[in-house]
């Protein structure tokens, strides 16, 4: 979930690259919510933004959680100060903004349990 339509194309082509599948993108945490209930398979791994319109990421991560527990979140954001908070609302790993090609990617591999 990000609210720049520039990062879902630069994280999602990372990804895929990486050999990783995009199943969705949303803009703010309802809308990312409302999605991964509609989808049939849900995803093994969801990055999260934390500043994003109609609800915030901290938000989103805890009731993705309480709704998907084993869905595992990497939480990503230009403020660190977030990053405790982050963790105890359920992300399994904090990234800080700018994110690398090469970090991205190995962050999504070290939760990957497929």
């Amino acid at each position: 979930m990000e609210d720049e339509a520039l990062l879902h194309q630069i994280y999602g082509a990372i990804l895929e690259q990486g050999g990783h599948k995009v199943v969705g993108v949303a803009f703010h945490g309802a809308e990312a919510l409302e999605k991964i209930h509609k989808l049939e398979s849900k995803p093994s791994i969801v990055i999260m933004d934390h500043r994003m319109p109609v609800m915030d990421g901290l938000t989103a991560t805890k009731e993705l959680k309480t709704a998907l527990p084993k869905c595992l979140i990497i939480f990503i954001s230009a403020d660190e100060t977030v990053k405790t908070t982050s963790l105890d609302a359920g992300a399994d790993l904090f990234m800080v903004k700018p994110v690398g090609i090469a970090a991205l990617l190995s962050a999504v591999a070290s939760l990957d349990t497929d």
